[in-house]
């Protein structure tokens, strides 16, 4: 039996996806809970074999940073994140944290069960990084570009990105350059002001 703990701070989520893995006979939900705080307390006392969670919870408490945790903690664990949001950044944090799938919320229940399914075989499931729109049309960045791009619209200076991602300012300095040409923007603070307004970027999570 395929033990799952679901965490989101959506109760109408929660109760859909309890609804379809305990109606499946090999599955069931030992837990659903809001807070991505308190996965840890949960994990500890359920023993799951996949953990579902969201990026946003409740309180502000991020799914990433607990997945971090728990891939520490339970290295056999299945982590599944997910995201009602466009963000472009997610996906790739999600891998870096450790989880083994990052899933869209728009996607079916029917989809999420077949995740599940794949993941337990040792699957990983990452959709490609989305283009983001521009006004001179789609533009695609790096992985290390969103990671800059992130931490900019978070209000970091080029010196504390650096420090963070364990990389010189030049290098930063670099990336900007390439990101500002890529999509027409004259300064990096009309980039970040154009990707937080947009949804494309969350710097709370």
């Amino acid at each position: 039996m395929t033990r799952i703990l679901i965490v989101d701070d959506h109760k109408i989520v929660r109760d859909s996806f309890c609804n379809v893995f305990n109606d499946i006979d090999d599955m069931t939900v030992v837990g659903d809970i809001p807070n991505a705080a308190y996965a840890d307390v949960f994990c500890r006392n359920t023993h799951p074999d996949v953990v579902l969670m969201d990026v946003c919870t409740e309180d502000g408490a991020s799914g990433l940073e607990a997945a971090k945790r728990l891939r520490a903690q339970y290295p056999q664990m299945k982590i599944i994140i997910m995201s009602g949001f466009d963000e472009v950044s997610y996906s790739v944090r999600a891998k870096s944290s450790g989880a083994d799938a990052f899933v869209y919320k728009s996607r079916s229940l029917d989809f999420f069960v077949k995740i599940v399914r794949d993941v337990l075989k040792g699957e990983k499931y990452f959709p490609e990084p989305r283009n983001i729109p521009m006004p001179e049309g789609e533009t695609p960045l790096t992985e290390r570009e969103l990671e800059i791009l992130r931490l900019l619209c978070k209000h970091k200076s080029r010196k504390e990105i650096a420090q963070e991602l364990f990389i010189s300012e030049m290098t930063v300095k670099r990336h900007v350059a390439n990101m500002l040409e890529k999509t027409g923007f004259s300064s990096s603070v009309e980039l970040a002001f154009y990707m937080i307004t947009n949804g494309w970027i969350n710097p709370n999570y």
